[in-house]
């Protein structure tokens, strides 16, 4: 029993000890998260951008369904008129009355006015019809699009959630730190942001700020060079990575919707081998993240939470994002 247990005890001794996560480790993780949240954050923008266009639609085809709705109507009160009109002038019993007149002139005269009223009726009965086919075409749409604004909001919704969801997960990582580490780790993400800001400025004094109105976006997206990072912002102190392209186009004329997806339908295609400064770039499938192209591997961005506008390196993917788009305006 004695010898099992020292053996035991010596198996125990010798077995390591699992680490402890070092604070660079915690501050990758915490980054990690920030992307994540940055690209749901920019799902919520997409969603947003499209909840907004549905919204327009959804608005001109109601508008369109009142006029149509109020032509049935009219239409509807001049049938009456016109079956009233039958009624009271005795509608066929008339026409035999009159077949057996003594006066054929009268009665061929009064013939032609039957007719006639018959065929306003048919006219106006096939007039009836197609306004109302066009209305209910028109009804059809608008539910339609209610549903896609349903959709759409329930997205914009999940999306949101899922951003804020990503950075109470690195509140919960950092309570788990004791006090002295949390501060060194905001220390070190302090520095780390400082050195980024002082890189990127000076990168920013040497580049190329090409031409035309890539060359004003660049300039006008430089000179953030330093603001903070937050959901959803556009200037002029706060930035998403949307909201700095749309704001850095707009002063080159240039209006775009403020989301990373909608914006990668704007411009001309350009392919990624065959880049120029001041083409926008795209990253992620879906598209989660921008930037403004510098020459040289390099972009001017706002990149996530805890970070500011700074002048960036990608390849063919940044970070786990792959590139996969660039537009030319």
């Amino acid at each position: 029993m004695l010898l099992a247990l020292t053996t035991l005890m010596g198996i125990a001794s010798t077995t390591p000890a699992l680490a402890a996560p070092s604070l660079q480790d915690v501050q990758r993780q915490i980054v990690a998260l920030q992307e994540q949240a940055a690209a749901s954050a920019e799902g919520a923008q997409a969603a947003k951008v499209q909840l907004q266009q549905l919204t327009r639609t959804l608005s001109g085809i109601r508008q369109q369904a009142a006029v149509q709705g109020a032509s049935v109507t009219q239409l509807r009160k001049s049938l009456g008129a016109i079956a009233i009109a039958q009624y009271q002038s005795g509608g066929l019993s008339q026409g035999l009355e009159l077949l057996f007149s003594s006066d054929p002139t009268l009665y061929l005269s009064s013939a032609g006015s039957l007719d006639s009223i018959t065929r306003r009726k048919s006219l106006q009965l096939h007039r009836y019809a197609a306004a109302r086919q066009r209305l209910d075409a028109t009804t059809l749409t608008v539910n339609d699009k209610l549903s896609l604004v349903r959709a759409t909001q329930a997205r914009l919704a999940a999306q949101t959630a899922l951003a804020n969801s990503k950075l109470k997960d690195v509140e919960r990582l950092l309570s788990k730190l004791k006090k002295a580490d949390r501060i060194r780790l905001a220390k070190l993400t302090a520095k780390a942001n400082d050195d980024e800001q002082k890189s990127s400025l000076a990168f920013a004094k040497g580049v190329g700020k090409g031409s035309g109105r890539g060359g004003i976006a660049i300039k006008f997206a430089l000179k953030q060079i330093g603001d903070l990072y937050v959901f959803g912002a556009a200037g002029m102190i706060y930035w998403d990575c949307s909201g700095l392209t749309m704001r850095a186009y707009q002063a080159a004329g240039v209006s775009l919707p403020h989301s990373a997806a909608a914006q990668s339908n704007y411009g001309k295609r350009v392919p990624l081998n065959a880049l120029r400064p001041g083409d926008m770039v795209f990253f992620g499938s879906p598209i989660s993240h921008n930037g403004i192209y510098l020459g040289g591997g390099r972009m001017v961005d706002a990149p996530h939470t805890g970070a500011r506008v700074r002048v960036e390196s990608f390849g063919s993917y940044f970070g786990s994002l792959r590139l996969v788009a660039a537009r030319r305006f």
